[in-house]
């Protein structure tokens, strides 16, 4: 199954049942042909849900065909776009509609369906993409990839043992200035790295204690909570519209990781790469202090020595690495060098060259076809995950911490303890 599509595994297996010639018309035939399409559906229709609806509605190797939220307006909107957009094909009747589900498992049950996009609060990603990896669905889930440890260690398990191609959703990996910074490091152009300084938010408060409001009609409140615990209908929660911008359920560690999840995903995934630390992690946890004698960030520390700070240091950038020789700090349309000729460096054929994505969702569609290496596995996803976790559970438990990145285990078990959480019935992993 690794050089062959899934479509033309199942294909090849289809034909030999069948005893008669076929006739293919030429309309069927070619790269953007309905049989070469990959059917998907999007999973959670918010603000990032939406963009996946549109990325790939404008991507001609995929076919919208379904979507699925708690909340019917969504549902209804999102049909809306998708049969707008295929409208002369659904005259034709080569295109059914944009089919709508409240139920995930139902879902992923639909026949046909090749693929889907997961957008939904961080405390369903790992439920959500165990089911459609065992459904035999390819994935991009969103980032970060989940909630604890002990989910998104579950789904690289699952994308192994099924074969998913699964892609997490640290799209900044599929940003030249990103990539370019990285290969800098990579290649000591900076000189030996003596520390990296990541700028994002904090940890999440412990538990919502939003007040109760009227739960609007056509949303599915006890399904939004799903394996978290019983929480009232708060609009900041789940905003419940259209065009509504994101909502602050990432504030509550029930639901979400605060900012050291959110942009974490992000800037501690570059900060990954460019250590080479895909594979690995720091080996130590340091909670912030706000000591008048002895203030210090968030710190990490690698087995190198390396510390990585969650704090900013050269002003507008995401991550900045401190080398012997000088310094390379980069963010979203930003890239700056102590040495501004290394900002345009050329690098040569010798050089470390990183795996290089120009579109974080085409390079998705392409190894979907090719069932060839992602450039954000799941367990990329599940690396640059549990950087962010540990960082919050040590702040959460006070004390420095050591972590095996290997074993994966503190050497606190109450820390331990907090690697996962208990899911409310009937749900579980």
């Amino acid at each position: 199954m690794t050089n062959v599509s899934r479509r033309s595994f199942l294909k090849a297996a289809a034909a030999t049942a069948i005893a008669a010639p076929m006739i293919i018309p030429a309309s069927a035939r070619g790269a953007h042909a309905p049989s070469n399409r990959v059917n998907v559906a999007t999973i959670g229709v918010g603000p990032m849900g939406k963009g996946h609806i549109g990325a790939t509605l404008n991507n001609p190797g995929f076919q919208v065909v379904a979507s699925c939220d708690i909340f019917k307006l969504k549902i209804e909107k999102a049909a809306e776009l998708v049969d707008s957009r295929y409208e002369e094909a659904k005259k034709a009747g080569s295109y059914k509609g944009c089919k709508g589900f409240t139920d995930f498992r139902e879902l992923l049950a639909m026949p046909g369906l090749d693929a889907v996009t997961i957008a939904t609060p961080d405390h369903w990603h790992g439920l959500i993409a165990t089911a459609a990896c065992a459904a035999g669905k390819d994935v991009y889930c969103e980032k970060p990839l989940g909630l604890t440890h002990y989910e998104t260690r579950a789904m690289v398990e699952a994308a192994r043992r099924y074969g998913t191609v699964f892609q997490t959703g640290s799209m900044q990996r599929s940003d030249d200035r990103f990539r370019h910074a990285c290969e800098l490091v990579r290649n000591g152009m900076i000189g030996e790295i003596k520390e990296v300084y990541v700028a994002v938010g904090g940890s999440p408060k412990p538990y919502c204690t939003l007040a109760a409001e009227p739960v609007p009609e056509g949303l599915d409140w006890n399904l939004w909570l799903g394996p978290a615990q019983v929480r009232p209908y708060n609009k900041v929660l789940c905003p419940g519209v259209w065009e509504h911008g994101f909502s602050g359920w990432r504030s509550y560690a029930e639901f979400g990781g605060g900012g050291q999840s959110d942009w974490g995903a992000h800037h501690y995934d570059i900060a990954q790469w460019g250590l080479g630390m895909d594979a690995s992690g720091p080996v130590e946890v340091i909670p912030p202090s706000l000591s008048k004698s002895d203030p210090r960030p968030l710190t990490y520390r690698y087995a190198n020595g390396i510390p990585m700070y969650r704090a900013s240091k050269e002003p507008n950038a995401g991550v900045t690495f401190i080398g012997t020789t000088g310094w390379v700090a980069v963010n979203r349309g930003f890239l700056k060098c102590s040495r501004p000729s290394l900002e345009t460096y050329t690098f040569k054929p010798s050089d470390i060259r990183l795996y290089k994505s120009a579109n974080h969702m085409q390079n998705w569609l392409e190894c979907i076809k090719t069932r060839g290496p992602v450039i954000c596995s799941a367990e990329t996803g599940h690396r640059t995950a549990t950087v962010c976790q540990i960082g919050t559970i040590a702040e959460t438990i006070g004390r420095p911490l050591k972590w095996d990145p290997v074993a994966e285990r503190f050497d606190d078990e109450a820390a331990n303890r907090m690697l996962r959480r208990e899911m409310r019935a009937p749900w579980t992993m």
